[in-house]
């Protein structure tokens, strides 16, 4: 009989430093220095496209908007909004757009790819009222806007 107690003693021990084993394990603590820093988003720039529309703009009528998307960063940004500046709008064969009108867009997602350039169409941004000259049929407008992107 005086065996089987050893025995029990010893397995009871064997179980509380195992427990106490365990405990440390997950209690540890440490300490060190580390530092990051923050990059700085490099300026995403637009530019007016020379390609055609999927819809031209014409009198009483609304159609797409065309731009160039070039983004200088070596990850891809997403594009936002476009919004128009209220600037003077302008027409390639020299009529006076009256009554040529640009709709913001927000809530876009459009990706621009990373160390690249996009080209971006906006169905049914601008609009030209009927009452706009004859001889700014077939021009091609300049609408000043910016954009916002976000990484």
């Amino acid at each position: 009989m005086r065996h089987r107690k050893t025995t029990l003693a010893g397995a009871a021990v064997l179980v509380s430093l195992a427990s106490g084993t365990a405990f440390a394990y997950f209690t540890s603590s440490g300490a060190g220095a580390a530092s990051a820093s923050t990059g700085t988003m490099l300026t995403v720039t637009l530019a007016a496209t020379a390609g055609t529309p999927s819809t031209p703009l014409y009198p009483g009528g609304k159609g797409d908007v065309t731009l160039r998307v070039t983004n200088p960063n070596g990850y891809v940004v997403t594009l936002v909004s476009v919004a128009g500046t209220g600037g003077t709008i302008t027409a390639s064969n020299g009529c006076s757009p009256t009554g040529v009108t640009f709709t913001d867009q927000a809530g876009l997602s459009i990706p621009i790819a990373a160390s690249g350039t996009t080209q971006v169409d906006l169905p049914g941004a601008a609009a030209m009222d009927a009452t706009s000259a004859n001889a700014c049929q077939g021009a091609t407008f300049s609408i000043p806007v910016t954009i916002t992107v976000r990484k």
